[in-house]
């Protein structure tokens, strides 16, 4: 082992975690005592802060906090921002869900491949039961269930494309370093920091689509929309439209085509929003499937889905390399006898062959 490398990994895992502290501290304060932010965008913008530290800090600043009172609604509006929203929701679901389950499977000492499984369903699960149709019955004034339903599609094809990245990056770090399989090293949640960090880039251009679409919604703002999103009038009116189907239009625009602006000047009309055709869907569907096919692939040819943190435990009190006085190399597979080369070049640096292996004689 390097032990080198193991410190200035750690420590830099420890200074990351200090920064993540303060980036959370500092959103968290700002969302609930100066920026406008909906009631559940601001408890995802802190999980998000929580998983990606001052990444989310960063984006944070440049595309929600508001830059002076009166200005949280123009300020949000254009489309990469509505799009970070949306981003936001699917982050904080999927990545809650799908951590949580990696934590309790850890334990548990399941195979990775099982993790894996466990991971996406609890992932899709929380994003979906939790972040999407909350959100959408507070704003659009549905019944729970409704919102379920309204909300299935885009949640899924968000996490497909969440997890695309987030596996991969889980299994290969880990199969390379197993004390990352633990969650009581600092390692695991470094490994979970960047694993979401990579699968929000990856879910980043089809929550753009969806948005873009009306099928899934942006940014918003408690000004406009209610600290729910039911309340006030200009929310009910945008309720009154056509919204059936699941047509999130007047959420992701809201902010740009129905609300006050700074002054109290009104906003111009809402211009209509293209709404995806059933072979889009489809399409959209099959791209998000190759893609987290692709990172299933990833995850399988660099990393294995086999290992385990049991698997680790019970390797515990086998000798590790670079331990002083002893033969200190892994036992070749199908039981067969260390490799002669290895044991003579370990006789001829001092390192005491016959003494530490017991039972064992060189070979002639």
């Amino acid at each position: 082992m390097n032990i080198n490398g193991a410190s200035w990994i750690d420590t830099a895992l420890w200074v990351w975690f200090a920064l993540t502290a303060l980036s959370t501290a500092y959103i968290t304060w700002d969302l609930f005592a100066r920026t406008p932010e909906m009631k559940v965008m601001k408890w995802g913008w802190i999980l998000v802060a929580l998983y990606t530290g001052p990444v989310a800090l960063v984006i944070y600043w440049f595309s929600c906090r508001e830059p002076f009172p009166g200005a949280h609604e123009k300020f949000v509006a254009p489309q990469w921002k509505q799009t970070v929203g949306s981003l936001i929701h699917c982050m904080a679901g999927d990545a809650t869900g799908i951590i949580v389950a990696a934590t309790i499977t850890a334990a548990l000492g399941l195979p990775m491949g099982i993790d894996a499984l466990i991971e996406y369903m609890a992932g899709f699960g929380f994003g979906l039961f939790i972040f999407q149709a909350l959100f959408a019955k507070d704003m659009m004034g549905f019944s729970y269930w409704q919102a379920v339903r309204n909300t299935a599609l885009p949640e899924w094809l968000s996490m497909n494309a969440m997890m695309a990245g987030m596996l991969p990056t889980m299994i290969i770090l880990m199969t390379r370093n197993m004390n990352a399989m633990e969650p009581t090293s600092p390692r695991f949640w470094g490994i979970m920091s960047l694993a979401t960090l990579i699968g929000g880039v990856l879910a980043f251009p089809i929550n753009w689509w969806m948005v873009e679409r009306g099928i899934k919604h942006g940014m918003g703002t408690e000004r406009a929309l209610g600290k729910g999103g039911s309340k006030l009038p200009a929310n009910h009116a945008m309720n009154q439209g056509d919204m059936s189907g699941g047509d999130m239009s007047g959420m992701s625009h809201q902010g740009k085509n129905r609300t006050e602006m700074p002054g109290g000047e009104a906003s111009s009309k809402p211009r209509p929003t293209p709404r995806p055709t059933p072979n889009a869907l489809v399409l959209a569907s099959l791209l998000t499937v190759a893609l987290l096919a692709g990172g299933i692939g990833l995850a399988a040819r660099h990393g294995d889905f086999s290992m385990s943190a049991k698997s680790m435990k019970s390797m515990d009190g086998m000798p590790m390399n670079g331990m002083s006085g002893a033969v200190n190399q892994p036992v070749p597979p199908n039981d067969q006898p260390m490799p002669p080369n290895s044991m003579r070049d370990r006789s001829k640096s001092g390192s005491g062959v016959t003494q530490d292996m017991k039972g064992m004689t060189m070979p002639k």
